[in-house]
Protein backbone atom coordinates (compact mmCIF):
# COMPACT_ATOMS: atom_id res chain seq x y z
CA UNK A 1 0.00 0.00 0.00
CA UNK A 2 1.76 3.37 -1.22
CA UNK A 3 2.17 6.01 1.78
CA UNK A 4 -0.66 7.99 1.65
CA UNK A 5 -2.20 7.89 4.81
CA UNK A 6 -0.38 10.72 7.28
CA UNK A 7 -0.99 8.51 10.90
CA UNK A 8 -0.83 11.91 12.73
CA UNK A 9 -3.32 14.58 13.63
CA UNK A 10 -4.14 16.46 10.63
CA UNK A 11 -3.01 20.35 10.69
CA UNK A 12 -4.14 22.76 7.95
CA UNK A 13 -1.01 23.98 5.45
CA UNK A 14 -2.01 27.54 3.45
CA UNK A 15 -0.36 28.48 0.71
CA UNK A 16 2.37 31.29 0.66
CA UNK A 17 0.31 34.48 -0.80
CA UNK A 18 3.68 36.12 -2.73
CA UNK A 19 3.59 35.46 -6.16
CA UNK A 20 7.71 36.07 -5.75
CA UNK A 21 8.72 32.71 -5.67
CA UNK A 22 6.02 31.12 -7.69
CA UNK A 23 7.56 33.41 -10.22
CA UNK A 24 11.09 32.66 -9.59
CA UNK A 25 10.58 28.55 -9.75
CA UNK A 26 8.42 29.33 -12.78
CA UNK A 27 10.82 31.02 -14.92
CA UNK A 28 13.61 28.79 -14.11
CA UNK A 29 11.14 25.78 -15.42
CA UNK A 30 11.57 23.69 -12.32
CA UNK A 31 8.38 21.41 -12.92
CA UNK A 32 9.96 20.93 -16.57
CA UNK A 33 13.07 19.80 -14.76
CA UNK A 34 10.97 17.00 -12.72
CA UNK A 35 8.58 16.44 -15.09
CA UNK A 36 11.51 14.43 -17.02
CA UNK A 37 13.09 13.42 -13.98
CA UNK A 38 10.89 11.63 -11.53
CA UNK A 39 7.82 11.17 -14.45
CA UNK A 40 9.61 10.76 -17.60
CA UNK A 41 7.69 13.82 -19.28
CA UNK A 42 9.71 15.33 -22.29
CA UNK A 43 7.31 17.28 -24.38
CA UNK A 44 4.19 18.91 -23.85
CA UNK A 45 1.32 20.87 -25.84
CA UNK A 46 -1.26 23.14 -24.26
CA UNK A 47 -4.30 23.88 -26.33
CA UNK A 48 -6.89 26.90 -26.55
CA UNK A 49 -5.22 28.84 -23.81
CA UNK A 50 -7.18 31.78 -25.03
CA UNK A 51 -10.34 30.29 -23.77
CA UNK A 52 -8.62 30.39 -20.25
CA UNK A 53 -6.76 34.22 -20.70
CA UNK A 54 -10.00 35.74 -21.59
CA UNK A 55 -11.82 34.56 -18.48
CA UNK A 56 -8.83 36.07 -16.37
CA UNK A 57 -8.96 39.16 -18.37
CA UNK A 58 -12.41 39.44 -17.84
CA UNK A 59 -12.09 39.82 -14.43
CA UNK A 60 -13.45 36.39 -13.43
CA UNK A 61 -12.95 34.16 -11.00
CA UNK A 62 -11.46 30.68 -12.59
CA UNK A 63 -12.05 27.50 -11.04
CA UNK A 64 -10.06 24.88 -12.65
CA UNK A 65 -10.74 21.16 -12.57
CA UNK A 66 -8.29 18.89 -14.63
CA UNK A 67 -8.89 14.93 -14.56
CA UNK A 68 -6.31 12.98 -12.68
CA UNK A 69 -4.93 9.89 -14.52
CA UNK A 70 -0.79 10.51 -13.17
CA UNK A 71 1.11 11.46 -10.19
CA UNK A 72 3.34 13.58 -12.71
CA UNK A 73 -0.52 16.40 -13.23
CA UNK A 74 -0.05 18.71 -10.79
CA UNK A 75 3.71 19.11 -12.11
CA UNK A 76 1.93 19.43 -15.85
CA UNK A 77 0.11 22.12 -14.63
CA UNK A 78 2.84 24.35 -14.41
CA UNK A 79 3.20 24.41 -18.03
CA UNK A 80 -0.76 25.92 -18.19
CA UNK A 81 0.53 28.83 -15.88
CA UNK A 82 3.21 29.15 -18.52
CA UNK A 83 1.44 29.84 -21.82
CA UNK A 84 -1.51 31.35 -19.50
CA UNK A 85 1.00 33.50 -17.81
CA UNK A 86 -1.05 33.27 -14.29
CA UNK A 87 0.04 32.28 -10.95
CA UNK A 88 -2.42 29.69 -9.15
CA UNK A 89 -3.47 27.98 -5.78
CA UNK A 90 -4.47 24.93 -5.53
CA UNK A 91 -5.73 21.90 -3.48
CA UNK A 92 -3.07 19.83 -2.90
CA UNK A 93 -2.95 16.53 -0.57
CA UNK A 94 -2.08 16.49 2.88
CA UNK A 95 0.49 13.17 2.52
CA UNK A 96 2.47 15.33 -0.21
CA UNK A 97 3.86 18.14 2.40
CA UNK A 98 5.48 15.17 4.53
CA UNK A 99 7.92 14.03 1.61
CA UNK A 100 10.25 16.32 2.86
CA UNK A 101 10.67 19.51 3.31
CA UNK A 102 11.72 20.73 0.16
CA UNK A 103 8.52 19.02 -1.37
CA UNK A 104 6.36 21.10 1.23
CA UNK A 105 8.13 24.50 0.82
CA UNK A 106 7.65 24.29 -3.33
CA UNK A 107 3.79 22.89 -2.95
CA UNK A 108 3.53 26.38 -0.92
CA UNK A 109 5.38 28.57 -2.63
CA UNK A 110 3.57 27.39 -6.71
CA UNK A 111 0.46 28.45 -4.17
CA UNK A 112 -0.62 24.94 -3.27
CA UNK A 113 -2.33 24.29 0.07
CA UNK A 114 -3.31 21.11 2.56
CA UNK A 115 -6.51 19.56 2.21
CA UNK A 116 -7.34 16.41 3.94
CA UNK A 117 -8.90 13.24 2.14
CA UNK A 118 -9.59 11.67 5.05
CA UNK A 119 -11.77 14.01 6.92
CA UNK A 120 -14.31 17.10 6.14
CA UNK A 121 -11.81 19.61 6.03
CA UNK A 122 -13.55 22.67 6.44
CA UNK A 123 -10.01 25.25 6.86
CA UNK A 124 -9.46 23.76 3.30
CA UNK A 125 -12.85 24.55 1.77
CA UNK A 126 -13.43 28.05 3.08
CA UNK A 127 -9.94 28.72 2.56
CA UNK A 128 -10.61 27.52 -1.38
CA UNK A 129 -14.18 29.15 -1.15
CA UNK A 130 -12.28 32.38 -0.12
CA UNK A 131 -9.35 32.07 -2.66
CA UNK A 132 -11.63 32.00 -5.59
CA UNK A 133 -14.16 34.61 -4.79
CA UNK A 134 -11.10 36.68 -4.26
CA UNK A 135 -10.40 36.23 -7.63
CA UNK A 136 -6.95 36.91 -7.91
CA UNK A 137 -5.80 33.93 -9.08
CA UNK A 138 -7.08 30.69 -10.83
CA UNK A 139 -7.71 27.46 -8.46
CA UNK A 140 -6.84 24.54 -9.56
CA UNK A 141 -8.84 21.28 -7.69
CA UNK A 142 -8.30 17.38 -9.35
CA UNK A 143 -12.34 16.28 -8.86
CA UNK A 144 -11.36 12.71 -9.32
CA UNK A 145 -9.56 12.92 -6.15
CA UNK A 146 -7.11 10.29 -6.87
CA UNK A 147 -5.18 8.95 -9.70
CA UNK A 148 -6.61 6.53 -11.77
CA UNK A 149 -3.90 5.84 -14.58
CA UNK A 150 -6.29 5.44 -16.95
CA UNK A 151 -6.50 8.93 -19.08
CA UNK A 152 -9.30 7.75 -20.96
CA UNK A 153 -11.59 7.41 -18.38
CA UNK A 154 -13.26 9.69 -15.54
CA UNK A 155 -13.45 7.75 -12.14
CA UNK A 156 -16.42 9.30 -10.01
CA UNK A 157 -16.05 13.62 -9.32
CA UNK A 158 -16.45 14.75 -6.11
CA UNK A 159 -19.36 17.19 -5.56
CA UNK A 160 -17.69 19.24 -3.25
CA UNK A 161 -15.95 20.83 -5.90
CA UNK A 162 -19.39 22.22 -7.19
CA UNK A 163 -20.24 23.32 -3.37
CA UNK A 164 -16.98 25.33 -3.38
CA UNK A 165 -17.84 26.98 -6.72
CA UNK A 166 -21.31 27.81 -5.94
CA UNK A 167 -20.27 29.34 -2.46
CA UNK A 168 -17.94 31.48 -4.28
CA UNK A 169 -20.13 32.66 -6.76
CA UNK A 170 -22.57 33.37 -4.09
CA UNK A 171 -19.71 35.97 -2.47
CA UNK A 172 -18.68 37.20 -5.88
CA UNK A 173 -22.34 38.05 -6.35
CA UNK A 174 -22.19 40.22 -3.07
CA UNK A 175 -19.37 42.46 -4.18
CA UNK A 176 -19.02 45.54 -5.28
CA UNK A 177 -19.03 45.54 -8.32
CA UNK A 178 -20.38 42.01 -8.63
CA UNK A 179 -18.39 39.30 -10.45
CA UNK A 180 -18.83 35.95 -11.71
CA UNK A 181 -17.19 32.33 -10.98
CA UNK A 182 -16.44 30.53 -14.04
CA UNK A 183 -15.14 26.64 -14.63
CA UNK A 184 -12.58 25.99 -17.01
CA UNK A 185 -12.24 21.44 -17.18
CA UNK A 186 -9.10 20.86 -18.42
CA UNK A 187 -8.48 17.32 -19.75
CA UNK A 188 -5.22 15.94 -19.13
CA UNK A 189 -3.51 12.91 -21.84
CA UNK A 190 -0.07 11.38 -21.90
CA UNK A 191 1.08 10.13 -25.20
CA UNK A 192 4.41 7.66 -25.30
CA UNK A 193 6.46 8.08 -27.34
CA UNK A 194 8.93 5.13 -27.36
CA UNK A 195 9.06 1.50 -28.09
CA UNK A 196 5.37 0.16 -26.43
CA UNK A 197 6.85 -3.85 -26.98
CA UNK A 198 10.12 -3.38 -25.36
CA UNK A 199 8.71 -1.55 -22.21
CA UNK A 200 5.96 -3.87 -22.01
CA UNK A 201 7.84 -6.61 -21.95
CA UNK A 202 10.24 -5.34 -19.16
CA UNK A 203 7.48 -5.07 -16.91
CA UNK A 204 5.89 -8.41 -17.76
CA UNK A 205 8.71 -10.01 -17.71
CA UNK A 206 9.66 -9.30 -14.08
CA UNK A 207 5.55 -9.65 -13.11
CA UNK A 208 5.95 -13.48 -14.68
CA UNK A 209 9.24 -13.99 -12.92
CA UNK A 210 7.60 -13.17 -9.61
CA UNK A 211 4.83 -15.75 -10.70
CA UNK A 212 7.26 -18.33 -11.06
CA UNK A 213 6.64 -18.62 -14.68
CA UNK A 214 8.60 -18.07 -17.66
CA UNK A 215 8.24 -14.88 -19.72
CA UNK A 216 5.56 -15.22 -21.83
CA UNK A 217 7.13 -14.10 -25.18
CA UNK A 218 5.38 -16.43 -27.46
CA UNK A 219 2.17 -14.92 -26.67
CA UNK A 220 0.70 -11.85 -28.81
CA UNK A 221 1.10 -8.67 -26.31
CA UNK A 222 -2.30 -8.12 -25.51
CA UNK A 223 -3.17 -12.59 -24.54
CA UNK A 224 0.01 -11.89 -22.41
CA UNK A 225 -1.21 -8.95 -20.65
CA UNK A 226 -4.69 -10.06 -20.40
CA UNK A 227 -2.98 -13.76 -18.81
CA UNK A 228 -0.75 -11.48 -16.46
CA UNK A 229 -3.96 -9.81 -15.18
CA UNK A 230 -6.11 -12.85 -15.08
CA UNK A 231 -3.26 -14.60 -12.66
CA UNK A 232 -2.83 -11.22 -10.02
CA UNK A 233 -7.02 -11.24 -9.78
CA UNK A 234 -6.74 -14.74 -9.61
CA UNK A 235 -4.45 -14.79 -6.48
CA UNK A 236 -6.63 -11.87 -4.62
CA UNK A 237 -9.61 -13.88 -4.98
CA UNK A 238 -7.90 -16.92 -3.67
CA UNK A 239 -6.66 -14.64 -0.63
CA UNK A 240 -10.05 -12.94 -0.31
CA UNK A 241 -12.79 -15.42 -1.67
CA UNK A 242 -11.06 -19.02 -0.70
CA UNK A 243 -10.66 -19.64 -4.90
CA UNK A 244 -10.42 -18.22 -8.39
CA UNK A 245 -13.82 -16.69 -9.06
CA UNK A 246 -16.16 -17.58 -12.70
CA UNK A 247 -17.84 -15.04 -14.67
CA UNK A 248 -17.03 -12.42 -16.80
CA UNK A 249 -14.07 -10.04 -15.46
CA UNK A 250 -16.36 -7.28 -14.70
CA UNK A 251 -18.64 -9.36 -12.48
CA UNK A 252 -15.43 -11.00 -10.74
CA UNK A 253 -13.92 -7.51 -9.75
CA UNK A 254 -17.04 -6.28 -8.56
CA UNK A 255 -17.16 -9.34 -6.19
CA UNK A 256 -14.28 -8.94 -4.90
CA UNK A 257 -14.42 -5.55 -4.30
CA UNK A 258 -18.19 -6.07 -2.59
CA UNK A 259 -16.36 -8.33 -0.74
CA UNK A 260 -13.34 -5.94 0.77
CA UNK A 261 -15.31 -3.37 0.95
CA UNK A 262 -18.80 -4.95 2.71
CA UNK A 263 -18.08 -6.46 5.82
CA UNK A 264 -16.25 -3.47 6.77
CA UNK A 265 -18.97 -0.96 5.78
CA UNK A 266 -21.33 -3.21 7.77
CA UNK A 267 -19.49 -2.88 10.94
CA UNK A 268 -18.96 0.80 10.30
CA UNK A 269 -22.34 2.33 9.22
CA UNK A 270 -24.65 -0.69 9.74
CA UNK A 271 -24.80 -1.89 6.43
CA UNK A 272 -23.12 -2.43 2.63
CA UNK A 273 -23.05 1.04 1.02
CA UNK A 274 -23.40 1.29 -2.63
CA UNK A 275 -22.34 3.54 -5.24
CA UNK A 276 -18.66 4.04 -6.88
CA UNK A 277 -16.12 2.94 -5.11
CA UNK A 278 -13.49 5.73 -4.64
CA UNK A 279 -16.26 7.76 -2.35
CA UNK A 280 -16.65 4.65 -0.53
CA UNK A 281 -13.41 4.27 0.61
CA UNK A 282 -13.18 8.14 1.51
CA UNK A 283 -15.79 7.42 3.48
CA UNK A 284 -14.59 4.61 5.14
CA UNK A 285 -11.44 6.33 5.77
CA UNK A 286 -13.24 9.33 7.91
CA UNK A 287 -14.67 6.78 10.20
CA UNK A 288 -11.64 4.23 10.71
CA UNK A 289 -8.78 7.12 10.88
CA UNK A 290 -9.48 9.45 13.33
CA UNK A 291 -8.98 7.51 16.69
CA UNK A 292 -5.68 6.09 15.28
CA UNK A 293 -4.27 9.94 14.16
CA UNK A 294 -4.24 10.56 17.98
CA UNK A 295 -3.84 7.34 19.48
CA UNK A 296 -6.75 6.32 20.92
CA UNK A 297 -6.76 2.78 19.83
CA UNK A 298 -4.61 -0.01 21.14
CA UNK A 299 -1.47 -1.37 19.23
CA UNK A 300 -4.32 -4.93 18.40
CA UNK A 301 -6.73 -2.75 17.27
CA UNK A 302 -4.52 -0.62 15.29
CA UNK A 303 -3.00 -3.77 13.33
CA UNK A 304 -6.60 -4.50 12.57
CA UNK A 305 -7.42 -1.03 11.22
CA UNK A 306 -4.31 -1.11 9.11
CA UNK A 307 -5.55 -4.99 7.98
CA UNK A 308 -8.50 -2.49 7.28
CA UNK A 309 -7.26 0.19 5.27
CA UNK A 310 -4.81 -1.94 3.52
CA UNK A 311 -8.37 -3.43 2.00
CA UNK A 312 -10.24 -0.49 1.08
CA UNK A 313 -6.92 0.31 -0.71
CA UNK A 314 -6.98 -2.69 -2.50
CA UNK A 315 -10.60 -1.83 -3.55
CA UNK A 316 -9.67 1.00 -4.66
CA UNK A 317 -6.78 0.32 -6.82
CA UNK A 318 -9.13 -2.63 -8.25
CA UNK A 319 -11.71 0.14 -9.26
CA UNK A 320 -9.38 1.59 -11.83
CA UNK A 321 -8.97 -1.22 -14.25
CA UNK A 322 -11.93 -0.24 -16.18
CA UNK A 323 -12.78 -3.87 -17.44
CA UNK A 324 -13.02 -2.71 -21.25
CA UNK A 325 -10.22 -0.62 -21.03
CA UNK A 326 -8.17 -2.70 -23.95
CA UNK A 327 -11.21 -3.18 -26.29
CA UNK A 328 -9.54 -0.47 -28.04
CA UNK A 329 -5.89 -1.41 -27.30
CA UNK A 330 -4.24 1.72 -28.25
CA UNK A 331 -0.54 1.95 -27.17
CA UNK A 332 -0.79 4.73 -24.48
CA UNK A 333 -3.45 2.24 -22.66
CA UNK A 334 -1.13 -0.49 -23.15
CA UNK A 335 1.76 1.49 -21.42
CA UNK A 336 -1.44 2.40 -18.62
CA UNK A 337 -2.35 -1.46 -18.10
CA UNK A 338 1.21 -2.36 -17.49
CA UNK A 339 2.35 0.77 -15.29
CA UNK A 340 -0.71 0.04 -13.19
CA UNK A 341 0.02 -3.63 -12.75
CA UNK A 342 3.67 -2.68 -11.59
CA UNK A 343 2.47 0.23 -9.39
CA UNK A 344 -0.02 -1.96 -7.14
CA UNK A 345 2.53 -5.06 -7.18
CA UNK A 346 5.52 -2.83 -5.88
CA UNK A 347 3.79 0.92 -4.79
CA UNK A 348 6.57 2.38 -7.70
CA UNK A 349 6.29 2.22 -11.74
CA UNK A 350 9.66 2.66 -13.59
CA UNK A 351 9.83 5.11 -15.54
CA UNK A 352 9.61 4.53 -19.69
CA UNK A 353 10.35 8.26 -20.82
CA UNK A 354 9.49 9.49 -23.88
CA UNK A 355 5.94 11.19 -22.59
CA UNK A 356 3.96 13.84 -24.46
CA UNK A 357 1.63 15.61 -22.26
CA UNK A 358 -1.15 17.30 -23.96
CA UNK A 359 -3.64 19.64 -21.46
CA UNK A 360 -6.71 20.68 -23.39
CA UNK A 361 -8.76 23.61 -21.69
CA UNK A 362 -12.35 23.73 -22.00
CA UNK A 363 -15.11 26.27 -22.51
CA UNK A 364 -15.71 28.59 -19.44
CA UNK A 365 -18.81 27.20 -17.42
CA UNK A 366 -20.08 29.98 -15.83
CA UNK A 367 -21.13 29.15 -11.96
CA UNK A 368 -25.19 29.70 -11.15
CA UNK A 369 -24.77 30.95 -6.89
CA UNK A 370 -28.27 28.64 -6.77
CA UNK A 371 -28.11 24.94 -7.21
CA UNK A 372 -31.50 23.49 -8.64
CA UNK A 373 -32.65 20.96 -5.74
CA UNK A 374 -34.71 18.73 -7.86
CA UNK A 375 -31.81 17.44 -9.18
CA UNK A 376 -30.57 14.94 -7.83
CA UNK A 377 -26.88 14.92 -9.20
CA UNK A 378 -25.92 18.75 -9.00
CA UNK A 379 -25.89 20.09 -12.63
CA UNK A 380 -22.58 21.88 -11.90
CA UNK A 381 -21.21 18.61 -11.84
CA UNK A 382 -22.43 17.28 -14.87
CA UNK A 383 -21.51 20.04 -16.77
CA UNK A 384 -18.09 19.60 -15.57
CA UNK A 385 -17.94 15.92 -16.24
CA UNK A 386 -19.58 15.81 -20.45
CA UNK A 387 -17.04 18.87 -21.10
CA UNK A 388 -13.99 16.78 -19.61
CA UNK A 389 -15.05 13.47 -21.16
CA UNK A 390 -16.01 15.07 -24.27
CA UNK A 391 -12.86 16.17 -24.91
CA UNK A 392 -10.77 13.19 -22.92
CA UNK A 393 -12.57 11.12 -26.27
CA UNK A 394 -11.33 13.48 -28.72
CA UNK A 395 -7.58 13.44 -27.12
CA UNK A 396 -7.99 9.39 -27.06
CA UNK A 397 -8.98 9.27 -30.66
CA UNK A 398 -5.35 10.14 -31.76
CA UNK A 399 -3.66 7.52 -29.59
CA UNK A 400 -2.42 5.16 -32.43
CA UNK A 401 -3.39 1.10 -32.22
CA UNK A 402 -1.49 -1.40 -30.82
CA UNK A 403 0.29 -2.92 -33.93
CA UNK A 404 -0.53 -6.23 -34.64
Amino acid sequence: MQNIIVEKPYRFIPPYRTTFWSAVLRGLRIHQYYLWRSEGVTSYEVRDVQRLRQSIDAGHSVLITPNHPRTADPLAMGWLTVEANTHVYSMASWHLFHRNWLNAWAIRAMGGFSVNREGVDRQAINMAVDLLAEGKRPLIIFPEGATSRTADRLQALLDGVAFIARAAAKKRAKQSPPGKVVVHPVAVKYYYRGDIRRAADDVLSDIEHRLTWQPQRHLPLLARIVKVGSALLSLKEIEYLGQPQTGTLAERMNRLMDQLLGPIEAEWFGRVQTGPVVPRVRNLRIKILPDMVVGRVTPHERTRRWQQLAQIYLAQQLSAYPPDYLTRPTVDRVLEMIEKFEEDLTDKARLHGKLKVVLQIGEAIEVSPERDRKAEIDPLMTQIQTSLQAMIDALAAASPLLEA
